[in-house]
């Protein structure tokens, strides 16, 4: 989902075999911080959805804009994010990424005084793109931050810390954001109190990312303080869209896939959970209850990250892949076959099943590419487009069907897709030289 930099540097480079590593411990805690920054915001979109579901009066397709437009970023700043950090470095980067998070969020403001649907969507939009910068960052630095045998498990760990903001955020995000909802609603307005109702109501969010922006301002000038940190770094060039040459590579091009599948399918269930949670044949939750229910979903995500790092030193991951995307698959059977608490909570068990799934494609999918790391990771950071199409469609089976628990099938197809590449990658992958597997 990143560039992988040629690092020459002998103060900075120990070289292991085939493969190089970065000597500088200290930066693993700054990478680390970034996965948390930017797991959290990502997940805070399940929280303002139904918010902005409820101001708007959207269905869910409408609602699901909230998630299209956050990652057509990827789609549209993957290959320039990756060659912005080639220009410029990774640190640099990171500051050029943050400083863009931090616009978006004041992008909000705007939104809010004009109550206006589309300039929400517009600051998402910002607001990823510089998600995007500082993903194409923290996902190769901390691969190369140790030992490459060891990178499935250290990504693994990484991520964990990305699932830690997904699970810190919308619990206090639910508290902020719909708590604040008021007695009537908007479909009971119209006119100027309508769009009173919608500026007052939004406040709530706009507080909530105002707060984000002046964190995120700080770790930019803590981060500009690192700027020359990687002295000689050097990055391999590339023109054009020459990386989607990789996807003739069988190996890449499905584990290309499969990112767009999984995020699509993650990014789906974690959308539609407090409307699912709300439903009477399911738990009958309030919005800011069934709101902070997410936490467990993601939560589910970050404890299954710390034990498959653990994990995938003793077991194949592409095994392991293949186990927990069809557990995934029997979870969402189960929550569909049933109702009450079982229902509920065995749809926020698939954050369990998610856990491992990312990181583990991601490095299956880029193993061996070499010095086309740089070029494989930013087609990966397009494929995480998929958080823009599937849920979209999802949102809009469940119009069609006037049934939440037939859309969530969508994601179940995508996690059968995921299982066979977990078969199909369980062994090592062949040298680059190698296309035909």
């Amino acid at each position: 989902m990143a560039v992988t930099p040629d690092l020459t540097n002998s103060d900075s480079i120990a070289r292991e075999g085939a493969g190089e590593h970065v000597d500088a411990p200290e930066l693993r805690l700054f990478v680390m911080g970034l996965f948390f920054i930017f797991g959290g915001i990502t997940s805070l979109n399940d929280v303002i959805i139904p918010k902005l579901k409820e101001l708007f009066t959207l269905n869910y397709t409408q609602a699901m804009l909230v998630q299209f437009c956050f990652f057509t970023a990827y789609l549209l700043i993957g290959i320039p994010g990756a060659k912005l950090v080639k220009k410029i470095g990774y640190m640099r980067g990171a500051v050029a990424g943050l400083l863009t998070m931090m616009v978006g969020c004041l992008l909000f403001i705007p939104a809010s005084r004009t109550a206006t649907y589309g300039l929400f969507l517009l600051a998402l939009f910002v607001l990823a793109s510089g998600v995007v910068v500082v993903q194409v960052v923290a996902n190769p630095l901390i691969s190369l931050l140790g030992k490459p045998e060891t990178a499935h498990s250290r990504l693994t760990f990484a991520q964990a810390f990305n699932s830690l903001g997904t699970t810190i955020f919308p619990i206090a995000g639910s508290a902020l954001i719909l708590g604040s909802l008021a007695k009537v609603s908007a479909d009971q307005l119209s006119g100027a109190e309508l769009d009173a109702y919608r500026t007052a109501e939004s406040q709530a969010i706009v507080h909530g990312y105002l707060g984000i922006a002046v964190a995120l301002a700080v770790v930019a000038g803590a981060v500009w303080l690192f700027r020359n940190r990687l002295q000689g770094e050097k990055h391999e060039a590339s023109a054009g869209l020459t990386g989607f040459d990789l996807l003739k590579r069988p190996r890449f091009g499905f584990g290309a896939l499969c990112i767009f599948l999984y995020v699509g399918a993650e990014v789906s269930i974690g959308s539609l959970i407090v409307s699912y949670l709300m439903q009477p044949g399911v738990m009958g939750l309030q919005e800011q209850a069934a709101g902070k229910l997410i936490g467990l979903y993601w939560g589910g995500a970050m404890i299954g990250r710390f034990i498959g790092s653990a994990v995938m030193r003793v077991i194949s991951p592409g095994k392991l892949l293949a186990c927990v995307a069809v557990g995934a698959i029997t979870l969402i059977l189960i929550s569909i076959g049933t109702t009450g608490s079982v229902s509920g909570y065995s749809l926020l068990a698939i954050g369990l099943m998610n856990s491992i799934m990312f990181p583990t494609i991601f490095s299956l999918a880029s193993e061996k590419l070499g010095p086309r790391a740089a070029d494989g990771s930013g087609i990966i950071n397009v494929a995480i487009f998929g958080g823009a199409v599937v849920p979209l469609a999802t949102g809009a089976l469940a119009d069609l069907t006037g049934h939440l628990g037939f859309a969530l099938l969508l994601p179940a197809a995508c996690y059968a897709i995921i299982a066979a590449f977990g078969v199909y990658a369980r062994r090592p992958a062949p040298d680059l030289a190698d296309r035909t597997a």
